[in-house]
C-alpha cells in the first residue's frame, strides 16, 4: 500500500529459521492478564446506599415501629440471600474470583510452533504467541496487529484474508495457503492460515483464534516432488520404447510420447477414456490383452507379438511386455504394457522380417488357433482364438471348457491321439458352450515331440455357426417348397372332386323341392363341399398358386376399417390398439386377401390370451438404410411398409417357431384348429412379394409383415392384370364372380356353340350337362388335341371352355392353336390352380377369361354369358 511504513511489511522483516521455536526471551502479548476483574463498582456504591437509607430511617420511626421494623428488613435480607444461594448453586450467579490460567497449557501455546492470535469481532487483539510476534515482526505489544492489518495492501493475499474474515463472522473454519512475495529479492514465502471460533459459549463465540504456519518448506519439498516426477514422466515419455497402459474396460489410461509417435497421435488430443484399447490393437489382437487370467492376487506377464494400428490405419509390428495385476477379487487392474517396435529397418536382421511375417500370418488368420498340453490346457493362442472363444474358458484355461459337455469326450479323444503321435485325425464338430447355440470344427494335429512347455497337440478351431444356420435356413426353405408343390398338386385335384360334387349337389337341389326329405341331406353335401373348397384356397395361399387381384392402396385406411370386425372378433377381454404410422407410402396387394392375414394373426392371438391381454397393430415406413438394422434374414434392402402384429399372450415355444409356417402344423387341440391359419398368412404375404417373420418370448409374440413400398410408374396408365387382362376385363371378370347371388334370380339361359375342354370324363360331363340345361349346344373332347380334331369338324364354336392341366396338349398351347385358326374365338381357361401359375406362358396382352375350380352350375353359366355377350 503507498506510503505504508517498511516495518508494516511482514516480508521485509527478518523472520524466524522456519519451523523453528520463537526466538528465546520473547514473551507473549496477553491482553487478558491485564483485564479488570468482572463487576461493577456502581453495583456496589448502590447496595451500600441502600444500607445507610435503611439505617437512616430507622431514627425516624418510633420505638413501637422499631421491632417490626427491623424484623421485616432482616426477613427481606434473609429472603434475599436464599434467592442468592439458589441462583449461586444453579450457575446464575458466580463468585467474583480471580482466574488462574493453567501454567502448562499457557506454555504450550505460547511457544507453540504456529503464530495464534486472538481477537474480537471489532478486530481487537486479545492475545497473541511469540511465534505470531516474530512472523509480523512486532517489536513490543504495541506493535502487535491482527491479520488483516498484517497483509494489508497486498493483492496477492487480499482475496483469501477477505474469505478468512467472512468465516471469522460466521463463526466458521477456514483455511487458505497464500504466497507472500518479498520485494527485496528474498525468497516468497507460503503461509498456512486458519480461523475458527474460540468456543461454543456466548462469550467464547465472539472470540476467533487465528493460527499462521510458514509451510515454505512443505511447499518446497511438494514442488521438488512434482519436478522430479515431472522429470520421470519425461523420461518415460521420450525413452526409446512405447509404453501404454490400459484398465479392465478398455481404455487407454497413459500412453508415453513414443508410442503415440508411432502410431501417428498427437498427445495433446489423447485425454483419459478417448483412445480404446481397440483403436491401437490391429485386427483382433485386443483380445490376447482383454482375456488374461490368473489367481486372485497373482501378477501376470505375457510376451506377445502383434500388430499395432497408427491413426491412418498402418500396421506397426510391435512385441508386448503387457503386465497385469489382479486384485483379492480376481479382477484385473491396470496393466503396464512395454513396447518394443520390431518394424522393417535397413534389411540387417532378416530373422526379425521373418519373424514379424509369421507373427502376420499366425495372427491374422481367419482360423482360430492354440497350442495345447495333454491334458486340454492352452499353452498359447493367436488373436482369432481369443476372439472367438472370449468368456467361455474357465480359469484352468482348458480347451475343452469352449466346448458343450457332450461333445467334449470326442475332443478330449481327439487331443490324446495328437499327443499319442497318431495322424489323420477326423475333425470333431461339437456345440461350443454357452447360452447361444454356436458350433465349430476342431482339427487337432500332432507336434514332432512334447516340448518343454507341455505342448502336445495343435488344434485348429473354425466356427460354423452361420453355415449351419444357412443350411438349416435352405434345407427350411426346400422343406416348404416341397410341401408347397404337394399341396399344390393336392389342391388341384381336390378342386376337379369338389367340382364334380358341387355340380351333382346342384343338379340334386334342382330336381328336389324344399319340402323333400333328401333335400336337407343334399344342403348338407353341398355346405361341406363348401367347407372343402375353402380348406383347398387355404392349400393354394400357403403354396401361392392362387389367384389375387392387387390394387394399390393405404394399410392406414384398411386398417381402419378393420377395426371394427377385429374388435367383434376377439371379444372384450382383450384390448385392441392400432397404431398408425405417418405418411404411409402405398402398397399393392389384394385388399381381401391382406385381411384375411389380420384375420388369422387377430385370431391366434386371441386364443394365446384366454384369460384376456393387448393385442397391438402397428404399422411404420421402413427406409432401405434401417433394413440391416432389423435383422431379417433374407429380406432385400429396399423401402418397406411394416405392419406388425403383436400380443401379451402365452408366446410360442422356441423348438416349434420355425414350423409354425407349415400347413396342418397346430398346437391347439384336435378339432380347434385346421393347421392351415398361419400357413395361409404365409403363402399370401410371399405371393404378394413381402416377407413375414415371427418372434416370440414369454409374454410377448410378434408377427412383422414387410410389404414392399409401390412406387407408381408411367406403365400403369393401362395396367395389364394378371393374365393379360385389361383393367376392365379384370373388373368385369371379378364382379361377375362377386355378384353370383344375383345371378342366381336372373335369366341365365343363352344360345351358342360351346366347345367344353376337360381331362376329367365325369366332371366334364357333369359340366355339359349344366350347360346344355341352360339352352347351348356343347361339344366335348378330353385334351386340346381332342378339341383341335372336334374343332375341324365343326369348323366354327362362339366359345370354348377349356381346362389348363392336361394330358398331351394344355390350355395354353390349345389357345394358341386356336388363335392361329380363328383370332377371334373367346375363351375361358377353369383351373384348380391360380391364374400366375399358368399366365406367364400366354402372349402379352391376350384375351381370356378364368374361372377357378371348384365352381357352381351358377357360376360356370354366369361367366359363360358374360363372356358370350362382351
Amino acid at each position: 500500500m503507498a506510503g505504508q511504513s517498511p516495518v508494516n511489511d511482514p516480508a521485509q522483516r527478518p523472520a524466524p529459521e522456519r519451523s523453528e521455536a520463537p526466538a528465546p526471551g520473547r514473551q507473549a502479548f496477553d491482553k487478558s492478564q491485564s483485564a479488570p476483574r468482572s463487576g461493577s463498582v456502581g453495583m456496589v456504591l448502590l447496595v451500600a446506599l441502600l444500607l445507610v437509607a435503611a439505617a437512616a430511617g430507622l431514627i425516624y420511626i418510633g420505638p413501637e415501629y422499631a421491632e417490626a421494623y427491623i424484623l421485616g428488613m432482616l426477613a427481606f435480607l434473609g429472603t434475599l440471600g436464599v434467592f442468592a444461594l439458589f441462583a449461586m448453586a444453579s450457575g446464575i450467579m458466580q463468585m467474583a474470583s480471580k482466574d488462574h490460567a493453567n501454567p502448562l497449557l499457557k506454555a504450550v501455546v505460547d511457544n507453540a510452533f504456529d503464530g495464534i492470535v486472538v481477537t474480537d469481532q471489532a478486530g481487537r487483539v486479545f492475545y497473541a504467541n511469540a511465534t505470531y510476534l516474530d512472523l509480523i515482526g512486532a517489536s513490543d505489544g504495541n506493535d502487535v496487529r491482527p491479520i488483516e492489518r498484517v497483509f494489508i495492501g497486498d493483492p496477492d493475499v487480499s482475496e483469501s484474508i477477505y474469505r478468512l474474515l467472512k468465516a471469522a463472522r460466521e463463526s466458521r473454519r477456514l483455511m487458505e495457503e497464500v504466497r507472500i512475495a518479498s520485494p527485496t529479492g528474498e525468497p516468497a514465502r507460503w503461509l498456512r492460515m486458519r480461523v475458527r471460533p474460540l468456543g461454543t459459549g456466548r462469550h467464547d463465540s465472539k472470540m476467533t483464534v487465528w493460527s499462521v504456519a510458514d509451510v515454505t518448506r512443505e511447499r518446497e519439498r511438494q514442488e521438488n516432488v512434482f519436478q522430479e516426477l515431472q522429470h520421470a514422466i519425461d523420461y518415460l515419455d521420450h525413452a526409446p520404447a512405447g509404453f501404454f497402459s490400459v484398465d479392465a474396460k478398455g481404455n487407454i489410461v497413459y500412453l508415453n510420447a513414443t508410442l503415440a509417435a508411432w502410431l501417428d497421435h498427437d498427445l495433446a488430443q489423447v485425454g483419459v477414456g478417448s483412445l480404446k484399447l481397440t483403436d491401437i490393437v490391429a485386427g483382433e489382437g485386443a483380445a490376447l490383452l482383454n482375456t488374461l487370467n490368473a489367481a486372485p492376487g497373482d501378477v501376470k506377464t505375457e510376451v506377445l507379438d502383434l500388430d499395432l494400428r497408427s491413426r491412418g490405419g498402418k500396421p506397426v509390428p510391435v512385441r508386448l511386455f503387457h503386465k497385469v495385476a489382479f486384485g483379492a477379487d480376481g479382477a484385473p487392474g491396470v496393466s503396464r504394457t512395454l513396447v518394443l517396435n520390431r518394424a522393417r529397418d535397413d534389411g540387417t536382421d532378416p530373422q526379425r522380417a521373418a519373424e514379424v511375417r509369421f507373427m502376420r500370418f499366425f495372427q491374422n488368420t481367419p482360423m482360430a488357433i492354440a497350442t495345447v498340453d495333454k491334458a486340454g490346457g492352452i499353452a498359447r493362442s493367436n488373436a482369432r482364438f481369443a476372439s472367438a472363444f472370449e468368456g467361455l474358458l474357465n480359469d484352468s484355461r482348458s480347451i475343452l471348457s469352449v466346448v458343450a459337455e457332450r461333445d467334449r469326450p470326442a475332443l478330449e479323444q481327439a487331443i490324446a491321439k495328437a499327443a499319442s503321435g497318431q495322424g489323420d485325425i477326423a475333425p470333431v464338430e461339437a456345440v461350443l458352450a454357452g447360452k447361444s447355440e454356436r458350433w465349430a470344427n476342431f482339427f487337432v494335429s500332432s507336434v514332432e515331440e512334447e516340448d518343454r512347455d507341455g505342448e502336445a497337440a495343435i488344434v485348429y478351431a473354425l466356427e460354423t455357426t452361420e453355415q449351419r444356420t444357412l443350411e438349416n435356413k435352405f434345407y427350411q426353405q426346400q422343406k416348404m417348397e416341397s410341401v408347397g408343390q404337394l399341396a399344390g398338386g393336392m389342391a388341384h385335384d381336390f378342386n376337379n372332386l369338389l367340382s364334380a360334387i358341387m355340380m351333382a349337389t346342384d343338379f340334386l337341389l334342382n330336381a328336389h323341392k324344399p319340402t323333400d326329405p333328401s333335400f336337407q341331406d343334399i344342403m348338407h353335401i353341398k355346405q361341406n363341399a363348401n367347407r372343402a373348397a375353402a380348406l383347398v384356397r387355404h392349400l393354394l395361399a400357403f403354396s401361392r398358386k392362387q389367384t389375387l387381384r392387387p390394387q394399390v392402396l393405404d394399410l392406414g385406411e384398411t386398417l381402419s376399417d378393420l377395426g371394427m370386425l377385429l374388435k367383434r372378433m376377439i371379444g372384450e377381454k382383450v384390448t385392441l390398439d392400432v397404431v398408425h404410422g405417418r405418411d404411409l407410402w402405398p402398397v399393392k396387394v389384394d385388399i381381401s386377401q391382406f385381411e384375411q392375414v389380420i384375420v388369422n394373426l387377430a385370431v391366434n392371438a386371441r386364443d394365446a390370451m384366454p384369460d384376456g391381454g393387448r393385442l397391438t397393430v402397428r404399422t411404420a415406413n421402413i427406409l432401405a438404410a434401417d433394413c440391416a438394422k432389423l435383422g431379417a434374414k433374407g429380406m432385400p434392402v429396399a423401402d418397406y411398409v411394416l405392419v406388425e402384429v403383436s400380443d401379451t399372450g402365452t408366446g410360442i415355444p422356441p423348438d416349434i417357431i420355425d414350423k409354425i409356417f407349415e400347413p396342418f402344423f397346430s398346437t391347439k387341440d384336435v378339432g380347434k384348429g385346421t393347421g392351415l391359419g398361419l400357413s395361409t398368412v404365409y403363402g399370401i404375404v410371399k405371393q404378394t412379394g413381402g416377407f413375414v417373420y415371427a418372434d416370440s418370448e414369454p409374454g410377448r409374440t410378434s408377427f412383422r409383415i414387410f410389404l414392399p413400398r409401390h412406387v407408381p410408374g408411367l406403365d400403369e396408365q393401362a395396367p395389364p392384370a394378371v393374365g393379360g387382362l385389361s383393367e376392365p376385363a379384370l373388373d368385369s371378370a371379378a364382379a361377375a364372380a362377386a355378384n353370383l347371388a344375383k345371378s342366381a334370380a336372373s335369366d341365365l339361359t343363352g344360345q351358342g356353340v360351346i366347345l367344353l375342354v376337360e381331362d376329367e370324363e365325369g366332371l366334364r360331363a357333369l359340366n355339359a350337362r349344366g350347360l346344355k340345361s341352360r339352352g347351348y349346344t356343347v361339344l366335348e373332347a378330353g385334351n386340346g388335341v381332342e378339341a383341335l380334331e372336334v374343332l375341324a369338324e365343326q369348323g366354327h364354336v362362339d366359345l370354348v371352355v377349356s381346362d389348363v392341366v392336361m394330358p398331351e396338349m394344355d390350355g395354353p398351347s390349345l389357345l394358341k392353336e386356336l388363335r392361329a385358326r380363328d383370332p377371334k374365338v373367346k375363351i375361358i381357361f377353369v383351373s384348380g390352380y391360380a391364374e400366375e401359375a399358368f399366365a406367364k406362358n400366354l402372349p402379352t396382352n391376350e384375351q381370356y377369361a378364368f374361372l377357378a375350380k371348384p365352381f357352381t352350375l351358377k357360376q360356370l353359366v354366369a361367366i359363360v354369358k358374360q363372356t358370350l355377350a362382351d
